[in-house]
């Protein structure tokens, strides 16, 4: 149990404290062991929890304290025995099926799966157990802590109630004992777990005072707590015998013991190994014998372990305020968003943070450093500071910082005595203050008193000054930007016009780049030329396939009110014998359309009883060197806001860029879909009809323009059985294309000779190593499925696995060994062969499904298996389908690598 986890469980460890301390107030065994398995399925959750003891040592041991769901059960067990050859001999999690007749009897009746086991030894025989009984989800680290503690409650509790029998010991047993569960209940405090130990030591062993140090390798000791009202000597008389008690003891020996001037016998007990404290007791009548101080061995090793937790707790605790100081400097400091005030409030809640008088902030302008805020330092010296950070950027460079503890002893510092003359200060921590490797300045801590070096001491600083670093960088930023802010903002007014410009040919240009899309440049186009220039509606027109007229592409409105209106206004096609479209396809100019213009079959004409009202529109050639591509038609409905010649001429700019964009998206569209016939004439134009046999495929290519090397087909041989190929050749483009059509009828012609996979993929090894180009390969999964034995055998070159997945979801890979085809001859690959049963769905696919992408972010195999166990009961179309429109939907839309999939299940009938 962390440090933390004992702070924020008081019920559990509280509960586990009164159970000792029951020994005390009801003054029997068994009361007590009632209390401590009640504890303990309190502190783990468990419905069942089972104390036993032996009796005599190393006998049957007996069930004497039972926690149970319901009264009837706990009766039915109390009592039972188990004998000590079925006790483990160290602590375990035991499943029923390995639980020996009796505990599983237990886990039975409680419906429990698995069993924790506290095994408690004495003299090397089994003496008692603590049994937790849980269901198969494993206990935290935290329950399992909490097990081994009342486990050693319960070893106290057996080994008291014998030395009580013997005559061996007082009652005071007891009370220690109550005292020890509240030592390690007090342990989330260090003093208060100090306090405890001293106390239980002085009343256990009768001394008349006791005091408690803490050993640390590399600070003197430190008082924690004393206890009683006996003599003892000064503290730093203390301190010395504490030390010399340490060093001196011969190794073995539990305590230390001095005889001092006054008659005072003193025993110094090291808690743990090494000591992370010194407990004295002080006796002024002689004291315990040595043999009896040895029984402390198992109470200095329990108070050495509350020590160190308290300890962690207190440097948790000390962390978490640091980060709450730092966050809250930090806050403070960036509250304005002003370099000024960033600079002087870090300054001076850094000077209360470290109790200096003297803190400087300097920040580099150019190659050299200057104090832009300090306290105490006049001028605050540049020279020393470049000095000191040369050294904290040079052979301390690791640490992060450099600390000097006493700059008129440090050599390296020569020459800049005045600085320190002048203000009195004796050492420094020094910190550079850096963001993105870049270092932006320092920070410098001075003291007036020489001190060596604290470990630790500089870790609020250095937490500090990288949280300071960002918000000063930022203040710098902010006030740079809001400078040149200004200065832009007086010459913004004369550059709108640009501005609008360049955002419309980002828009249209980034449309191109992220989709690749015609028909997403042409919408971009449109909703640019709407939110540019301010007009109400913009449709752009294309020549049809036919070339008779000019059909609207894309339309797109300011006002979605106006979304039912516009396509009757600007949605008809345009013949090209209207006067309009001949004269502007002649000319290549914009017309400004005014009322009558529009005659005939002009689709311009139902836009005249607007234009009449005062409404203004224009029509724009699509132009590039060579060609026009199309009309943009512009409408502004509001009289108010006319299109001008001002504006025409700022439309005609950007629909020129416009149109370059359009010329390249419906270039690079004919290239897809030549790409995409070209793709496709070299898959499968049928899928094989083999009866009891159900095959689903899919393929979709990436959006980019070249030939992939994705390919996959079916060939069902004399037998009956059917031989698949699924592969990818590296590269695209043409040289792909004649790689998959050598790798399509190679595996025609091998499949019929070789149909064995491992066979088949040997033997077309060898023929792809002659003719494919250099550095060249190509991965490939082939798989021969026979309906008639229900049998599946895959081999593999390179390839990702197939996955067998069964109507209950589950998931298997299923793929022999192999070099990729085409890289060395002469390979050997294996074949691995599962039986298919009916309903189980065999998924073949390409890297191109794992490999699709969001933001960097692979998708993976694992998704795949999810997504698989979901789909189980699909037909093989639809899990195909299914599996490609995930992998799609996850990429953003459009998929970066083709992707091609083949399913296969063996029907019912099959």
């Amino acid at each position: 149990m962390t440090g933390v986890a004992h702070a924020l469980e008081p019920e559990t460890v509280e509960a586990l404290a009164a159970a000792a301390a029951r020994l005390l107030e009801e003054g029997t065994t068994d009361l007590a062991l009632v209390a401590l398995v009640e504890a303990v399925a309190l502190a783990t959750g468990a419905d069942l929890a089972i104390i036993r003891t032996a009796s005599p040592p190393g006998g049957e041991l007996v069930a004497r304290a039972v926690h149970a769901g319901s009264p009837a059960l706990a009766a039915e067990l109390e009592g039972t025995r188990l004998p000590s050859t079925d006790i483990p001999g160290e602590e375990s999690d035991i499943t029923v099926e390995g639980l020996p007749g009796g505990l599983r009897r237990a886990a039975e009746r409680a419906g429990a799966t698995v069993v924790r086991v506290y095994p408690i030894f004495l003299h090397g025989r089994p003496a008692a157990t603590v049994e937790i009984y849980h269901e198969a989800s494993e206990l935290s680290s935290r329950e399992e802590l909490l097990g081994r503690l009342a486990a050693a409650h319960v070893g106290i509790a057996v080994r008291l109630e014998r030395d009580i029998g013997s005559n061996r010991v007082r009652d005071i047993g007891f009370s220690s004992l109550e005292l020890y569960g509240e030592a390690l209940a007090a342990g989330a405090d260090e003093m208060a777990t100090a306090e405890h130990v001293v106390r239980l030591a002085a009343e256990a062993t009768g001394a008349g005072a006791a005091a408690l140090w803490r050993i640390e390798s590399d600070a003197p000791p430190t008082f924690l707590a004393s206890y009683g009202s006996g003599e003892r000597p000064a503290s730093g008389e203390a301190v010395e015998q504490a030390l010399a008690a340490l060093l001196e003891r011969p190794r073995g020996d539990v305590a230390a013991t001095a005889e001092g001037g006054n008659g005072v016998r003193t025993a110094t007990l090291p808690l743990g190994e090494p000591p992370v404290g010194a407990l004295q007791l002080y006796f002024e009548e002689g004291g315990p014998a040595a043999e009896e101080l040895d029984l402390l061995s198992p109470f200095a090793a329990r108070a050495a372990l509350a020590m160190r937790r308290s300890r962690r707790v207190g440097l948790i605790a000390r962390a978490l305020q640091r980060s709450q100081t730092v966050i809250g400097v930090v806050s403070q400091a960036i509250a304005q968003l002003s370099l000024t005030h960033t600079l002087e409030t870090a300054v001076e809640r850094i000077a209360e943070l470290t109790g200096s008088g003297h803190v400087a902030i300097y920040l580099r302008e150019g190659e050299r450093l200057t104090a832009a805020a300090s306290r105490g330092l006049q001028g605050a010296d540049a020279d020393l500071a470049e000095r000191l950070l040369e050294l904290a950027l040079g052979p301390f460079r690791g640490r992060g910082y450099v600390f000097i503890e006493d700059m008129r002893r440090d050599s390296r510092l020569r020459g800049l005595e005045t600085t320190w003359e002048e203000t009195g200060i004796r050492r420094v921590l020094f910190i550079p203050l850096i963001v993105h490797d870049e270092v932006i300045g320092a920070l410098g801590v001075f003291k007036t008193r020489p001190r060596p070096y604290r470990e630790g001491e500089e870790g609020l600083l250095v937490a500090l000054s990288s949280q300071l670093a960002v918000a000063v960088q930022n203040a710098r930023l902010h006030e740079r930007a809001k400078e040149l802010g200004e200065r832009l903002e007086r010459t913004l007014d004369s550059e709108r016009r640009a501005a609008r410009q360049l955002r419309g040919l980002y828009e249209i240009s980034h449309s191109f780049a992220e989709s690749l899309s015609l028909q997403a440049t042409l919408d971009a186009v449109a909703r640019s030329m709407v939110e540019l220039f301010g007009v109400d509606a913009a449709a752009i027109r294309m020549p049809d396939e036919r070339g008779e007229s000019l059909d609207v592409r894309a339309v797109h409105v300011a006002d979605a009110k106006l979304a039912d209106t516009a396509p009757k206004l600007l949605g008809r096609p345009q013949p090209m014998s209207a006067p309009t479209a001949r004269r502007l396809l002649r000319s290549g100019r914009p017309i400004l359309l005014v009322p009558g213009i529009a005659t005939g079959d002009d689709a311009h004409r139902f836009l005249e009883p607007f234009l009449a009202q005062g409404s203004t529109a224009a029509v724009l050639p699509l132009v590039t060197p060579g060609e026009i591509l199309g009309t943009l038609t512009l409408l502004s409905l509001d009289p108010a806001k006319p299109i001008d010649h001002d504006t025409l001429d700022a439309a005609m700019t950007v629909s020129g860029q416009a149109a370059l964009a359009i010329d390249n998206a419906r270039l690079y569209q004919q290239q897809k879909d030549f790409s995409e016939m070209m793709q496709h004439s070299l898959l499968p134009r049928e899928l094989p009809a083999v009866p009891g046999l159900e095959v689903g495929h899919v393929y979709e290519s990436s959006a980019r323009v070249d030939v992939g090397g994705d390919i996959y087909d079916f060939l069902t041989l004399e037998d009956g059985r059917l031989a698949i190929i699924l592969g990818d050749v590296t590269g695209k483009g043409i040289q792909a294309a004649a790689d998959m059509a050598m790798a399509k009828f190679s595996f025609r012609a091998l499949a019929r000779m070789n149909p064995e996979p491992a066979d088949f993929l040997a033997r077309a090894n060898e023929v792809i190593v002659d003719e494919i180009g250099g550095g060249k390969f190509i991965t490939m999964l082939y798989v021969l499925v026979d309906p008639k034995t229900r049998t599946i055998s895959c081999a593999s070159a390179g390839h990702p696995a197939a996955r067998l997945v069964d109507r209950d979801g589950n998931v298997t890979p299923l793929a022999g060994s192999g070099l990729a085809l085409g890289i060395e001859p002469d390979q050997e690959y294996e074949t691995e062969q599962a039986q298919l049963e009916p309903g189980v769905s065999v998924v073949l696919y390409t890297d191109g499904v794992p490999e699709a992408r969001r933001d960097g972010e692979l998708y993976g195999e694992e998704r795949l298996d999810e997504l698989l166990r979901r789909c189980a009961d699909l037909g093989p179309q639809e899990l195909a389908e299914a599996i490609l429109a995930e992998c799609r939907d996850f990429a953003g839309g459009e998929l970066g690598d083709d992707c091609a999939l083949v399913c296969l299940r063996l029907s019912d009938a099959g």
